[in-house]
């Protein structure tokens, strides 16, 4: 006969006033001590709201897969960030429109699919690198640099359409909105609907990205591709028909979506690849072998799509770097019912909080996991771990639809930078810290000197 199950242990206030506080002054601080405190899973209250942290694969896989259906996305971190995203697949907590959504979305982003957009991805690069040539800037603003580039490839790709003095505008709206929405989390009062000075400021910030996806739909219903061009995604999501109604989308729906893709896939971008070329940096070994092997296998050519699984230690970077610092490094689902975890009580309508930061750092599984390694993720060590150990996409059935797309565009990136630049550390650089907001940023950004390799040539 099994033993009924416990109570959680629990951290703090009833009223969460402390953890508020606490969460506010350090929010990656105070969940890493509540793990010290009261092992993998501990319940906590944020101004009343509760929380319950889970930080073990096996209780991560049993509600993102064994046991989806008894959770949902209606968590306080979605409903927090669904004015910015709001009926998109990222935060879409209504299971009936969210698989409709998937259904018409998923086709297009397959690998397959996404095959024929590797050029864009390269091009851009390229382009990029060039007006590095040009300058003599003896540092740069990586982090700018690869977020400008993010929104590139991925306007091209969706839009057919070059973005340029509209992606600076694009980056500061998202960056206003991330900083306002993740303070709040921490700390969240008054509600939104509440006119502050931040709140205003977030209204504009949202209102500026809804303009920015308007003008290009506006602009390709009024120009459908000519005949025997290539149509691009949002001209074939326009387009997608649901294989169970037969209907496609509304222009308000495809607006959703259209701002939810490029979110995601400038946010992973800009950040993983600011994480990966200052990793790089600080670890000349690792960068050595990087490009010994795209040297290898590119040469002097560019990069394609074809050559990303003959690029395995270049992914194994690619991997290490999103253990260590994940974009998405959290997520939260809500307890439909009452549920069991690890012999654990979870009560009805907890909203549980899964933290990839904490979670690839589980010392279970990850051995000095602040020790930037990529032989972690050869096939060998890869077997050895619980599968939810690395979670850098989520899991289960709602898993990143964009992941495809997101290392697809990691490994022609990061491969051809390497095929020509190597990037320093300035001489005055001090350690870079991660910024826990919706998503987690190198606080300050990344500043690195562009240093061309000899002996190649473009």
């Amino acid at each position: 006969m099994s033993s009924p199950a416990r109570p959680i242990p629990r951290l703090g206030r009833p009223d969460g006033l402390d953890n508020a506080l606490a969460l506010r002054r350090d929010q990656l601080g105070f969940l890493s001590e509540g793990l010290a405190r009261r092992g993998d899973v501990f319940e906590f209250s944020l101004l009343g709201l509760p929380m319950v942290l889970v930080n073990h694969p096996d209780h991560i896989r049993h509600i993102l897969l064994d046991n989806s259906d008894g959770y949902d996305k209606n968590a306080v971190l979605f409903k927090i960030v669904r004015p910015v995203l709001r009926k998109g697949l990222i935060a879409n907590a209504d299971h009936e429109l969210w698989q409709r959504q998937r259904r018409m979305i998923a086709p297009h982003l397959t690998p397959r699919a996404i095959s024929g957009l590797a050029r864009n991805m390269t091009a851009e690069t390229e382009r990029m690198l060039d007006r590095w040539d040009a300058s003599d800037a003896p540092v740069l603003d990586i982090t700018d640099q690869i977020g400008q580039l993010a929104l590139r490839i991925v306007n091209r790709s969706l839009f057919s359409a070059d973005v340029d003095t509209t992606a600076l505008a694009f980056e500061r709206a998202f960056g206003a909105a991330n900083a306002i929405l993740g303070e709040y989390f921490r700390f969240p009062f008054p509600p939104l609907s509440v006119p502050t000075r931040k709140h205003r400021r977030l209204r504009r910030a949202i209102a500026d990205m809804d303009a920015f996806v308007s003008g290009f739909i506006t602009e390709r219903a009024a120009r459908p591709p000519a005949t025997g061009e290539a149509a691009d995604l949002l001209t074939m999501l326009m387009h997608a028909v649901d294989e169970i109604d037969g209907r496609g989308m509304d222009i308000e729906q495809l607006h959703h979506e259209v701002l939810n893709i490029c979110i995601g896939a400038y946010e992973t971008t800009t950040n993983t690849l600011s994480w990966a070329f200052y990793l790089l940096a600080r670890h000349p070994e690792v960068e050595r072998r990087v490009h010994e092997e795209v040297d290898r296998v590119i040469g002097d050519r560019i990069p394609e799509f074809a050559d990303i699984p003959r690029l395995p230690y270049l992914r194994m970077v690619i991997d290490e770097t999103l253990r260590i610092y994940s974009p998405a490094y959290q997520f939260m689902r809500r307890a439909l019912a009452d549920d069991e975890i690890g012999g654990y009580r979870i009560r009805k309508g907890s909203n549980i909080l899964i933290n990839s930061y904490l979670l690839h750092r589980h010392p279970e599984f990850w051995e000095d996991p602040e020790r930037f390694d990529p032989e972690r993720f050869s096939a060998e060590n890869i077997a050895r771990r619980p599968k939810h150990a690395y979670i850098p996409f989520g899991s289960g059935h709602r898993v990143c639809v964009g992941k495809h797309f997101a290392l697809t565009e990691l490994v022609l990136v990061l491969a051809t930078v390497a095929a020509r630049y190597r990037l320093r550390l300035p001489n005055d650089a001090a350690s870079i810290q991660p910024e826990a907001l919706i998503t987690l940023h190198p606080a300050g950004g990344v500043h690195l000197c562009p240093q061309r390799r000899e002996g190649l040539v473009r």
